[in-house]
């Protein structure tokens, strides 16, 4: 079943979220026209991975997508969030050049991505294995953050690219956003995942639920997309994307067949697992090589971009395979059956 992936709130985006501490708080009094923006001091005393961050973060990020309803679209370009931005995202880069693993090398971070190991404890690998239907409806519900805007955070790198870059990247995003066929959409065939797990497809509609882990995640896509000065970091990241995306995606869609998901679960990872092992080849050669040939001096970038998802990634399958080995809900709040399973 496909789905219109318009916000279920008429034509405005979802609603914004339930604040997470004094720095989000005071971004959606803002955003509501009630109060001024959060003070330096907030900001500057906030932990850097933790919710009221990570929510503030999202919540300016947002306003470049969908935004949120109620808010003004001038929003977008107001000097004092913009202002308010560059001070989150200060700290959150900061951070992960501090904190991310590096390599010396382009060449060395892909072959560490290019290596499955044999004993894999992934969160893949742990759902595959022997996930449950309730874990894999959190797991859908934390990534829609991402997925039903699928590609388009990694869209603003295309006017930062020329030649065989630029080539390479628009082909795989053409892929991503159907072909040129709107039920093809990728961003819509996760829709089609959550209804057969029984989620609500609209979007944005597990905000609230999701973790800072999965809003960091998130958030780090922006961040890369936003800046020309990130370019090689977010075609790192890209990359990582690509490469590991169709090995996890078989073990995501066998999950989805042993636990009898349904047809359109079982379809999304499907479709990445061919999908994306040809895209593996396009992002290392045309659209890394092209790039590198092009700006030899970004390689470190792109090494970074590669290093700080894995990071990033990490942290999130830490959240998550905590929780569920343990028997613990990895949401912020437990979800309730929204809509009857299709399967």
């Amino acid at each position: 079943m496909a789905h219109d992936l318009r916000p279920s709130h008429g034509g405005e985006g979802p609603p914004l979220p339930t604040a997470r501490g004094r720095v989000s708080a005071a971004v959606e009094e803002y955003l509501r026209g009630a109060g001024p923006p959060p003070r330096h001091e907030d900001v500057a005393d906030t932990a850097v991975y933790g919710d009221d961050l990570q929510l503030a973060l999202y919540l300016c990020y947002e306003l470049h997508y969908r935004g949120f309803a109620g808010v003004p679209e001038t929003h977008e370009w107001d000097p004092d969030l913009l202002r308010l931005r560059a001070a989150l995202e200060h700290r959150f880069l900061t951070a992960l050049r501090a904190d991310a693993p590096t390599h010396d090398s382009v060449e060395d971070a892909l072959a560490d991505l290019l290596v499955e190991p044999v004993d894999g404890s992934g969160v893949s690998h742990y759902l595959c294995a022997e996930g449950e239907l309730w874990q894999l409806r959190e797991y859908a519900a934390q990534r829609s953050l991402y997925h039903l805007k699928e590609a388009d955070p990694h869209a603003w790198v295309l006017p930062r690219l020329w030649g065989r870059a630029k080539a390479g990247m628009a082909a795989v995003e053409f892929d991503e956003y159907g072909g040129g066929r709107p039920d093809r959409v990728h961003a819509r065939l996760f829709a089609d995942l959550m209804t057969d797990l029984g989620l609500d497809p609209a979007y944005g509609r597990y905000l609230d639920e999701a973790t800072a882990e999965a809003l960091a995640t998130v958030n780090l896509m922006s961040l890369l997309g936003l800046h020309r000065a990130l370019r090689g970091a977010l075609v790192g990241h890209f990359a990582t994307v690509e490469i590991t995306s169709s090995p996890a995606s078989r073990r995501l869609a066998e999950a989805m067949r042993r636990t009898g998901a349904g047809p359109a679960a079982e379809h999304f990872y499907d479709e990445h697992v061919e999908a994306d092992a040809v895209h593996e080849q396009v992002v290392r050669h045309d659209v890394i090589g092209g790039l590198l040939a092009e700006e030899p001096h970004l390689a470190p970038d792109v090494a970074f971009g590669i290093d700080v998802t894995g990071h990033l990634e990490d942290r999130l399958a830490d959240r998550l395979l905590g929780a569920w080995r343990t028997g613990r809900s990895s949401l912020r709040r437990p979800l309730r059956s929204e809509m009857p399973l299709t399967f």
